[in-house]
């Protein structure tokens, strides 16, 4: 494994006092590089009540052959403030703080971002939105990501958030985070908002000049593995960019068991584009040269 140095950063959210962003800096070499300035890097998103060193994200940023910054959302682990379920808008804008940080006071530029369920939604809104620091983005990760934001309503857990919203008017959702027990409060316009995001810019907006990669487990059963396909059609029509589409057997949305496989499809895939071997869009399959 390349030697690298980790580094905390705490950056200061200009919108919200309060709500500093929490995140690790990755660099590599042994010691910190004295000049960043135009230096690659690329970014990493936790998906909804994860952490910067959930699932695959810390092995991937450990493993990468260039700098990374991973962080925690707001509301989540080390960044204060309040988390919402269909609060995509806050997530944007904690990302495009990172992003100006990075920017404007290292000099990075950002090159490549990877995004998981939550984050890779909220990644796609940001490239369409199109800001300064994301012009320089070439490669795109898509892990699990959902595009029918209203199916989350057939889930198992729409039934529980149900019967909360009948009885209290609200639902408590327990979870574990960073191995400590969290709970967060969801009301039914949390639910709204939640459903009503728009994932459909993705078709005009998204980036043509970036190589997109989509993984889903086919055996997901929080975001149904076809979100896959339409993000593969929706972004496999642009030029020159491509989108490379890869499910994968037996595994579930938080790839479980897969972690080390994850990250090797990510750097497999990534190796491709450094050598300018992704020409078209299609299928792929880890360990086989081309498309399918």
């Amino acid at each position: 494994m390349t030697a690298r140095i980790s580094t905390k950063v705490v950056i200061p959210h200009p919108s919200v006092p309060d709500c500093p962003i929490t995140g690790i800096l990755e660099q590599l070499g042994t010691e910190k590089p004295a000049v960043t300035q135009g230096r690659k890097i690329a970014l990493i998103l936790h998906g909804a009540m994860g952490h910067k060193d959930y699932l695959f994200q810390r092995r991937l940023a450990q493993r990468l052959p260039q700098d990374s910054f991973r962080f925690d959302f707001r509301g989540n682990h080390e960044t204060p403030g309040t988390w919402g379920q269909g609060a995509f808008g806050e997530d944007v804008k904690d990302l495009s703080v990172v992003a100006q940080y990075l920017k404007n006071v290292y000099g990075y530029s950002i090159a490549t971002v990877v995004g998981h369920s939550r984050g890779s939604v909220v990644a796609m809104r940001w490239l369409c939105m199109a800001p300064p620091e994301a012009l320089d983005v070439t490669t795109f990760v898509n892990a699990s990501g959902r595009y029918r934001m209203a199916k989350v309503l057939e889930s198992a857990a729409a039934n529980l958030w149900r019967e909360g919203f009948a009885a209290n008017g609200y639902y408590d959702w327990t979870t574990t985070v960073a191995r400590k027990p969290v709970t967060v409060r969801m009301c039914p316009e949390d639910l709204e908002l939640f459903c009503s995001w728009d994932t459909s810019l993705v078709w005009d907006k998204f980036p043509a000049k970036v190589h997109a990669l989509t993984i889903h487990g086919l055996s997901d059963q929080t975001v149904p593995p076809y979100d896959a396909i339409i993000y593969a059609r929706a972004l496999g029509a642009r030029s020159p960019g491509t989108h490379t589409l890869h499910m994968v057997e037996g595994a579930d949305h938080n790839f479980t068991g897969r972690q080390d496989q994850v990250v090797d499809y990510i750097l497999e895939w990534w190796d491709l584009h450094e050598r300018g071997e992704l020409k078209s869009s299609g299928l792929w399959m880890t360990g086989v040269r081309g498309k399918l």
